[in-house]
């Protein structure tokens, strides 16, 4: 069977860094920190008291009130970066065949924010139970999903996918495979999360995952460094607009750039905590360059799941170097969490984002919040980690990663646009 070739033609983002896609891509190359001290509740008696929000978000253009009410705000950001995206595209969905339009979206912890203000009101109320008749649909992971759906009539195959912090990537690799299949023609995909909240910083606090520099919340996000002590909570959202290179071409569509591997694996060795001989992470990267067709030497980029974590970082860093061997000596390494923190079942998309506009316009985020004394004698600084500024350089192939509690990895490569 020929597999069918698959391109990105639209793009949208809600981070901490940004309100689009674009503003959020000039933020990162700019080197600029989303995070600060927690707005949405108070956190003063929290470990951790400090996150990345997304900042003036106002979905009332596209939700009204009454929808408004209906959906978690991880699915309001996950219908208003399908509107940008889908702009972005060029895509007339009059002239479209709507059942070969479809979603393929993930979500780490779906409507978090809604169970526990429901469970909040029911503790505080009377004998009487008394539930939101949509409390259940604002929970589930899969929601999102449907409601871009049925916000923009797209008929084709839509699903969730829920790998922890790894669900956008698994979204965004079930999407590339449905459509080089020829499963559909046009996907949106991509993922949101929206955890800002007692439970969500309480639960990771308890898990001793997040940072607890409340004196410094724009240097707590810093991977690679000997002083990291844990990731960054926030929220956030991406679309990728994925399409049959046939169905963009005859529509005469912008091409940002090519996606030409997946790959899936689990580490199969602890509910939170990387295994630390990375196997599966070195697996994963070796699928998706074999299902790419190139060799290790052809990556030029890799965006880094690099979350800050102690243990993270190096079984990733270890994994790099099992797979590149000397030639990890050439590439640029960078972990985009260093600004916009970690977005949980957002950040693959986030991240996808970051690569496409790197092959794009042949420069690399940097990674920020490291200095020279700040260095661990476990880590190999000889590796080219983009600290401190943005690095220009040609760019054919970006890769990046990510990992989730469970065990759960992911891994996609991107090639720079070429009409051929």
């Amino acid at each position: 069977m020929q597999l069918r070739r698959v391109v990105i033609t639209g793009l949208g983002a809600l981070t901490p860094v940004g309100n689009s896609a674009r503003e959020t891509w000039e933020s990162l190359v700019a080197g600029k920190s989303g995070i600060a001290p927690i707005t949405a509740f108070d956190a003063s008696l929290f470990k951790t008291q400090f996150a990345g929000e997304v900042k003036g978000f106002d979905p009332t253009p596209l939700l009204d009130r009454k929808e408004l009410r209906k959906l978690d705000r991880y699915a309001q950001f996950s219908v208003c970066v399908a509107e940008e995206a889908l702009k972005d595209s060029g895509l007339d969905l009059e002239k479209e065949d709507r059942s070969r339009v479809g979603v393929v979206w993930g979500s780490g912890m779906g409507g978090l924010q809604s169970i526990e203000q429901e469970l909040y009101q029911y503790a505080e109320g009377d004998r009487v139970p008394r539930f939101n008749p949509f409390m259940i649909p604002k929970s589930i992971p899969s929601i999102a999903a449907g409601q871009i759906s049925i916000l923009f009539g797209l008929g084709g195959l839509s699903f969730s996918v829920s790998t922890a912090c790894s669900s956008s990537s698994h979204a965004v690799a079930s999407a590339f495979d449905q459509i080089r299949l020829g499963h559909a023609d046009v996907l949106l995909t991509g993922g949101a999360d929206a955890d800002i909240s007692p439970a969500g910083i309480g639960g990771f606090n308890s898990l001793h995952a997040l940072s607890t520099r409340n004196d410094d919340p724009q240097g707590a996000s810093r991977p690679f460094s000997k002083s990291r002590d844990g990731f960054v909570l926030s929220e956030g959202a991406a679309c990728l607009v994925m399409e049959d290179y046939e169905h963009a071409k005859a529509r005469g569509a912008h091409i940002y750039a090519e996606m030409v591997g997946e790959g899936m694996t689990s580490d199969a060795y602890h509910m939170t905590a990387p295994d630390p001989d990375a196997k599966g992470a070195q697996r994963v990267m070796q699928q998706a360059i074999q299902d790419a067709g190139i060799r290790p030497e052809d990556i030029d980029y890799i965006n880094t799941h690099g979350t800050s974590t102690p243990l993270g970082d190096l079984a990733e860093l270890k994994a790099i170097l099992n797979v590149f061997g000397e030639h990890a000596y050439e590439l640029n390494l960078d972990s985009t969490k260093s600004m916009t923190g970690h977005m949980i079942g957002a950040t693959g998309a986030v991240e996808s984002m970051a690569c496409i506009m790197a092959l794009k316009e042949g420069v690399v985020p940097p990674t920020i919040n490291h200095s020279p004394d700040d260095e661990d004698e476990q880590i190999d600084y000889r590796l080219n980690f983009t600290f401190g500024k943005a690095q220009h350089r040609p760019l054919r192939y970006a890769l990046t990663n990510t990992f989730g509690f469970g065990g759960h990895n992911a891994c996609l490569i991107f090639k720079r646009w070429e009409d051929k």
